[in-house]
């Protein structure tokens, strides 16, 4: 019980951080929404084109602006990890009796509710704008387990390098470099039949893809399990790579 009790004080920890500095989470938040208010009306016509996959292109990207939060933000993991470290605020827990899992599962838990809090978010926003969610409440669930599953795979690359570097410079210039290459090499914004051959072939192999094409089924289709379960299978295998490599790490930083 032990473990289950110090997760809890530390994602509780987390929380009352977060909500003492919420400019973090305006910051987090203004990308995603500028692109839902007024990427979404730059592109609007898109849905008039022969071929487009849906009756909207808001509806089309609310998936892919979804994702693209859920990415940007647990690039952040590792920039609070590096001030734990640099404030001695880590090595002063592990001269208490915590357990040392705990400290890992409480920062893991508290990301991946701020990105379903900030997913709420946005799909509230997108559904006053007009879209709305073809699978209705059980879709919606779905939906945010699925983005919670992703922040957590990827949120293992940006610990494992602020554990490792120790530098949230660092991590904010790797997670900056892979972040827009990636989402717009990907099915978040553009239909794959719209990109250059080159570039379908990438979003082909592109991790994102595959979770933007999941969220999109269960936003437009329905419970498309032939596209959803794939998707949980890419991200499975990204959070065995990313949290194992966390793991390793943060066992040399408490060693």
């Amino acid at each position: 019980m032990s473990i289950l009790f110090d997760t809890q004080y530390l994602f509780v920890r987390a929380m009352k951080k977060l909500l003492r500095n919420p400019i973090l989470l305006f910051f987090s938040l203004l990308q995603p929404i500028i692109f839902l208010l007024l990427f979404t009306q730059l592109f609007s016509k898109f849905s008039q084109i022969p071929g487009f996959p849906a009756s909207s292109y808001l509806l089309f990207a609310t998936p892919g602006i979804l994702l693209q939060n859920a990415f940007s933000s647990a690039f952040q993991s590792g920039m609070s990890v590096v001030e734990d470290l640099n404030s001695g605020y880590l090595q002063k827990m592990l001269t208490t009796p915590v357990s040392r899992s705990a400290i890992l599962l409480g920062r893991l838990l508290s990301d991946a509710f701020r990105v379903v809090v900030q997913s709420l978010i946005i799909l509230a926003l997108a559904y006053f704008l007009g879209a709305s969610v073809t699978t209705g409440i059980a879709g919606v669930i779905l939906m945010f387990l699925t983005i919670a599953f992703f922040g957590l795979a990827w949120s293992g690359i940006s610990l494992s390098l602020g554990l490792r570097t120790k530098r949230s410079e660092t991590v904010f210039g790797i997670g900056g470099f892979l972040t827009f290459p990636l989402l717009f090499m990907s099915t978040a914004l553009t239909p794959l039949s719209f990109m250059p051959d080159w570039m379908q072939t990438v979003s082909k192999l592109n991790p994102i893809s595959y979770t933007v094409d999941a969220l999109r089924a269960l936003t437009l289709t329905g419970f498309d399990w032939a596209t959803i379960l794939p998707a949980y299978a890419v991200i499975g295998f990204i959070a065995v790579a990313t949290l194992g490599a966390t793991l390793y790490q943060f066992r040399k930083v408490i060693s």
